[in-house]
């Protein structure tokens, strides 16, 4: 009984230690995390081209060729339709000026109490000269790059580590498998296959989930945009539907884009914010609805206790906690099915 209440406390210590790792070096495993994400979700296509006779290593190098083309064709849809917006917003920023002098200056007038004046062409040539002078806003912030620049060094590092990663994952997986499997003790080995193969499973339910809201999300978005009269309404709601997989993002990417080409469409104000109720409406009927309605009940996991592990989550580990947080939960979930079991049938439960 002591040998085993050493060895839980060892076990214990030893998952103390790896979690403060974790947390500790969470700033720098963004790039791996994210590979090991997407590696997961690869592997299952590079196993079945390996398994036609095709190297592994070839396997992997067309699988991210794949990736890659998918990303910019993703660029190739949302450049155009910036570019776009862009050029009408400059060929429409004079009659917003002049209906921010008809409509807004009397309201300014009456808050301030005193006579204002609005001088339409100034204004123009205020934002066309800042326009103008963007192109040259990265001369202007090399001081501030040279010396507070870390942040985006970091991000383009983890750029430049993500595919390097991920291509070193996916090419040793099944080595990579092999090695930890050998480190398991073999009084517990199989009983740690049946955990891990546990967690896959409920890790595929996951995946499964997360692409049915990715695909019920873009349908939603183009459907409700179109019918609210929105001229891109098809690539805008592709784009924010798929985004979905992490959360917020799509919302805000979707939400800018439709912004701006809501902005370049109607004369109505009320138009735009039709807009806006429709984004609104899309986060509230994702976040409470969809993703706890098909991922959470697909790994098991109470819509509330999906909630509480987004916010948990993001507020410990940022971006990327956000991202992992129904994977680790569905992980954590199946830990407490076995930790119930081995509860229930225990002395300490059983005891009288």
């Amino acid at each position: 009984m002591t040998l085993s209440r050493f060895a839980a406390l060892q076990w214990l210590s030893f998952a103390v230690v790896a979690a403060l790792l974790v947390y500790l070096l969470s700033p720098i495993l963004t790039p791996f995390v994210a590979a090991g994400i997407v590696a997961y979700i690869c592997n299952p296509l590079v196993q079945r081209l390996a398994a036609w006779k095709l190297p592994r290593t070839a396997a992997v190098v067309l699988v991210m060729t794949g990736l890659m083309l998918l990303f910019a064709l993703l660029l190739l849809i949302v450049l155009p339709l910036l570019e776009k917006e862009i050029r009408q917003f400059v060929a429409r920023l004079p009659d917003w000026i002049e209906a921010g002098r008809i409509h807004l200056l009397p309201v300014l007038q009456k808050w301030v109490g005193a006579d204002l004046q609005w001088d339409s062409g100034a204004v123009k040539d205020i934002f066309l000269s800042h326009w103008q002078s963007a192109g040259g806003i990265l001369e202007k912030l090399l001081p501030w790059l040279g010396s507070s620049g870390g942040t985006i060094i970091g991000v383009l590092l983890d750029l430049l580590l993500f595919p390097v990663a991920m291509f070193y994952l996916l090419r040793d997986w099944n080595h990579s498998l092999a090695r930890l499997d050998e480190l398991v003790p073999r009084h517990l080995h199989a009983s740690t296959r049946e955990v891990v193969a546990e967690v896959d499973r409920v890790m595929a339910e996951f995946l499964r989930g997360q692409i049915s809201v990715m695909l019920l999300m873009s349908a939603y978005y183009v459907l409700v945009l179109w019918l609210a009269g929105l001229e891109f309404a098809l690539p805008i709601g592709i784009i924010a539907g798929m985004l979905v997989f992490v959360p917020y993002l799509g919302m805000i990417t979707g939400l800018i884009l439709a912004t701006l080409a809501a902005m370049m469409q109607f004369t109505e104000f009320g138009s735009v914010v039709l807009v806006w109720a429709v984004f609104g409406a899309g986060q509230l009927i994702e976040g409470m609805v969809v993703t706890p309605r098909l991922v959470g009940e697909r790994i098991g996991l109470h819509p509330l206790a999906v909630i509480f592990a987004l916010l948990a989550f993001g507020q410990l580990f940022g971006f990327f906690g956000l991202l992992l947080a129904l994977p680790l939960s569905a992980i954590f979930l199946v830990a407490l099915r076995y930790g119930k079991a081995w509860y229930l049938s225990s002395t300490m439960y059983r005891k009288p």
